[in-house]
């Protein structure tokens, strides 16, 4: 029996309501999306107290001239421009020049610790009267194949206008100090150094450390220290484009990603970490240029820091509130913020509110409580199609283009977006189409909206920043079915109500579907397809007008109405179709865009014999030429790990091995400890010793004099790969202890084993290796064509060369 009249509005105008609903919803859409753009670069002429992103621009075009990873000769001329310019500004920068490193932050199979010669530029703008300090951080080297244009020239050069500015008004209250740390890319320890041991960062303080990834959007302050309540409120009055939610800060605590912003909150510091994550395609490549920068992102981000300098350099810090976490999300025009503690009883309320609206419902003769339950029910199959499909939709798209597959994005991912956006459409209305009849629309809405709250007091407990995105929209879908359950439904007032109530919906979350893309990417577009759903299901009382009045028709009438209510869903299909297939047709490889590849070489000394190494799974018709088969290499390389690569014969080059010189050897109650030198013969990146767990267990370390911490246990899995990828599980053999060192000195690094050989107490089997960058001149490799570029992976173009020593 199909459900006769049963939704929450019937206007009299049934057509026109629905047009003048949709402007409204497109209108406050379209508010929002402008909302969340970065603004205009200001000029060279701009006041000299006022950040200038055509001013900051001139520092990034030397900065990311050419590709400086730390303890690159290219970096020591990065270095010195810094210091010079701060040097103009009359400040008095100092260099910190120290081997830093922590257990934990692995390279490889290293099993051991990760550490680095690093060189931070610190300079201090003094305070009438300090209170504590506020750090301005950005990292001045970039990744090894890449100039690094926007990781992170921008934020440097950023800096150093803000630093200009700053000089250029009143002296602070509050001391400023400019941080320019090192060896980010290779493992933060420049900021892990400055943090740990400069005096300046004995007491902590407030941290704003600037990033990207990627080279357009606008900026997001996307993490912050625990207890950020007194921060965020701060971030909200004082930034003049204040882009963030409490659901990335979320997000991205459980996330395995790490910047110099972490390295501080290890040592206690507060603050907040912002970035501009569009355009990720380019990210970690060659394509990383000053002229790939959006001079509008770098506008946000240098204007955002320099207003929050100047209000942390002003208040008293000691009496910032520290109390919880606050909740906050944009809306156009500012920040919406709110205290933590509401974030269980709104969630709360908001579950309680579903239920009495379904009661209202349920007297007013909308739905029976059995068609209520199958609404609620049935009101799940979107939230779990709709990402699904997005999933799918990009599985098909790879399938296309297997290019993707290594992107983290598509160079031009607008169309890709749009389709997802309209599948989950698609699969909304066809949905509703579907079920309306016999559920009728007053259950469906009142089910949409208890799926909002049950997911609302789920976040609540789980990750409470993000309960809003929920419990907002189902409080005002609840608000706005009861005052059209007061009005007579054929009136204005009703459509009103429901369309107000599908606005709060659209301002909630719209700007996490358009912020979740390029966060997370397209093969991870089925996040931003479930929240697109979700607001979907906000505005579904909205979405009934698009359908004949429910209920009633009978024959060729009823058929009539199937076919207009199924015309949504067809549409939103077709687009979808339309959307992702122009995607395919606009996004095309070519010389600007070229199809990202991997290839490493690895050179052992012991054999003489030689190999080219992909990480690409399935290899681009450029890479097959190198590589034949999977191998695994980690007894041979133990930095690259034991996961499985593709690899190939290469002719050996004549490139010398890292030398091992022995420079003490005691023995006492059995343990045996070793010092030596590892020495790399040419110019490198970085080296590594790890030692053979089958000869010798390692007890302790030492490296460049500096104590390393061994683990409890060997780790046979787990270890970070080069890109940070997690090997496999499952493997028996425990990986080697190894140390890693990123920008070795010429002369070569000291390291010191203490050991308990293994058997009967035989020699100990040593791996020594080094590793450069650059595969030209190597026998056998023809440089990429136009169209071929190289992956953005802290691997592509490794040189590396093992040797094997017995002591």
């Amino acid at each position: 029996m199909p459900a006769a009249d049963r939704a929450l509005t019937r206007p009299v105008r049934r057509p026109l309501a629905a047009l003048a609903a949709l402007a409204a919803l497109f209108a406050v859409g379209t508010a929002t999306v402008l909302g969340l753009r970065a603004p205009g670069p200001a000029g060279l002429d701009t006041p000299a107290d006022e950040f200038s992103a055509e001013r900051a621009y001139q520092h990034l075009r030397t900065v990311a001239a050419q590709t400086h990873p730390a303890g690159s000769p290219a970096n020591d001329q990065v270095r010195s421009h810094l210091e010079g310019t701060l040097r103009e500004l009359g400040l008095t920068p100092e260099l910190q020049d120290t081997v830093a490193g922590e257990a934990g932050q692995l390279s490889g199979g290293s099993g051991g610790a990760t550490l680095a010669r690093v060189r931070n530029v610190v300079a201090r703008i003094p305070g009438t009267d300090p209170t504590g300090r506020v750090f301005l951080v950005a990292h001045h080297d970039s990744v090894q194949v890449g100039p690094g244009g926007n990781d992170d020239g921008a934020g440097t050069s950023a800096l150093l206008e803000v630093a200009r500015a700053l000089t250029a008004g009143p002296r602070p209250r509050n001391d400023v100090v400019l941080v320019f740390t090192d060896a980010e890319e290779a493992c933060l320890c420049g900021a892990s150094a400055f943090a740990a041991d400069h005096p300046l960062a004995a007491d902590g303080g407030v941290v704003l450390n600037l990033e990207a990834r990627g080279s357009t959007g606008p900026v997001i302050m996307f993490e912050t220290s625990l207890r950020n309540a007194g921060l965020v409120e701060v971030f909200g009055r004082a930034a003049p484009y204040p882009i963030g939610t409490s659901f990335a800060v979320e997000v991205y605590r459980l996330l395995p990603n790490d910047t110099d912003f972490t390295a501080f909150l290890d040592h206690g510091f507060t603050g907040l970490n912002a970035a501009y994550v569009d355009g990720a395609a380019i990210y970690h490549t060659p394509l990383d240029t000053p002229e790939s920068v959006d001079r509008g992102s770098l506008q946000q981000h240098g204007a955002n820091t320099l207003a929050l300098a100047r209000e942390f350099g002003a208040v008293d810090l000691t009496r910032l509130p520290a109390g919880g976490d606050a909740t906050y999300f944009p809306l156009p025009g500012g920040l919406v913020r709110y205290p933590g503690w509401l974030t269980l009883p709104l969630a709360l309320l908001a579950l309680a509110g579903v239920a009495g609206l379904a009661w209202a419902v349920r007297r007013r003769g909308r739905a029976s409580w059995p068609r209520l339950a199958a609404g609620f029910g049935l009101a799940l199959l979107p939230v779990v199609l709709a990402p699904l499909g997005a999933q799918l939709l990009w599985a098909a798209v790879t399938a296309i283009r297997p290019g993707y597959a290594t992107l983290l994005d598509p160079y031009r991912p607008l169309w890709y977006r749009l389709a997802v956006v309209a599948l989950a459409a698609a699969v909304l209305f066809g949905w509703y189409a579907l079920t309306r009849r016999h559920t009728g629309p007053a259950a469906l809405a009142v089910g949409g909206l208890g799926w909002l709250a049950v997911l609302g007091v789920l976040l609540a407990v789980v990750a409470p920043g993000g309960s809003y995105l929920t419990v907002l929209p189902a409080l005002a879908g609840v608000l706005a079915g009861l005052v059209a359950l007061a009005v007579p439904r054929d009136g204005l007032w009703p459509v009103v109500a429901v369309t107000a109530g599908a606005a709060v919906g659209v301002l909630v979350l719209l700007p996490t579907v358009v912020l979740l893309f390029p966060a997370l990417g397209m093969a991870m577009g089925g996040v931003a397809a479930l929240f697109a759903v979700l607001l979907g299901l906000a505005a579904l009382p909205v979405v009934d007008l698009l359908h004949p009045e429910a209920g009633g028709q009978r024959g060729m009438a009823a058929l009539r109405a199937r076919r207009r209510g199924a015309l949504p869903a067809l549409a939103a299909t077709l687009g979808a179709v339309l959307l992702a297939g122009t995607g395919l047709a606009v996004d095309r490889f070519d010389a600007a865009h070229p199809v990202p590849t991997h290839l490493m070489y690895a050179l052992d000394a012991d054999t003489g014999t030689a190999r080219w190494l992909s990480q690409e799974t399935d290899p681009q018709p450029w890479t097959d030429r190198y590589v034949d088969g999977p191998t695994r290499i980690g007894d041979a390389f133990p930095i690259l790990g034991d996961h499985e690569l593709l690899a190939g014969p290469a002719e050996p080059a004549a490139l010398p091995a890292p030398r091992l010189d022995p420079l003490a050897d005691v023995t006492e109650s059995g343990v045996r400890t070793l010092r030596v030198r590892l020495v790399p013969q040419r110019p490198v990146r970085l080296a590594a010793l790890h030692v053979d767990p089958a000869t010798a267990t390692v007890l302790g370390a030492r490296v460049a004099d500096r104590p390393v911490e061994i683990a409890g246990e060997s780790r046979a899995d787990g270890s970070a790969g080069p890109d940070g990828a997690d090997e496999p599980d499952g493997a028996d053999e425990p990986a080697p202890f190894g140390v890693v060192f990123h920008a070795p000195p010429p002369e070569g690094i000291e390291i010191e084993l203490r050991l308990r050989p293994t058997g009967t107490g035989g020699p100990v089997r040593l791996r020594a290796m080094d590793a450069s960058d650059g595969l030209t001149g190597l026998p056998g490799f023809r440089p990429r064509p136009p169209g071929v570029g190289i992956a953005g992976s802290h691997s592509s173009e490794l040189v590396a060369v093992a040797r094997s020593y017995v002591l």
